[in-house]
């Protein structure tokens, strides 16, 4: 197998992976929020509307970014996101508390970095 072709498979299965381990987040905040549910103002814009970016950031770009549609750009709201997570929301907590968050944060911002690879709507 060549090095591009692998290259293309492991892109693949990393943001099909780490999106598809997002979405069980996501689905969570998205029934809070068709519930109504109550939610955190980390960022200071109110809870719905942190609520409403969560959803985006947990849901809505990791499904984008499974389809490798706009992936680039979908994968900026989800690190973003977790940034939020780990920098603010578990800010002063012990490091396992933000190591999750953290985690997701990294694979995001790679996937920003490096693209979709072939196997995605944007390279068809």
């Amino acid at each position: 197998m060549n090095t591009t072709l692998l290259k293309d498979i492991g892109l693949a299965i990393l943001r099909v992976g780490i999106s598809a381990m997002m979405l069980v987040h996501g689905y969570g905040k998205l029934q809070m929020l068709i519930n109504g549910e109550e939610f955190g103002n980390p960022i200071g814009i109110g809870a719905t509307p942190s609520l409403f970016l969560t959803v985006i950031g947990e849901f809505v770009c990791p499904l984008l970014i499974i389809i490798g549609l706009k992936t680039r750009l979908a994968a900026i709201p989800a690190a973003i996101t977790m940034a939020v997570a780990a920098f603010i929301v578990h800010g002063a907590d012990p490091f396992q508390k933000k190591e999750l968050a953290l985690l997701y944060f990294v694979v995001f911002v790679v996937i920003a970095l490096t693209g979709p690879g072939k196997f995605s709507i944007d390279k068809r």
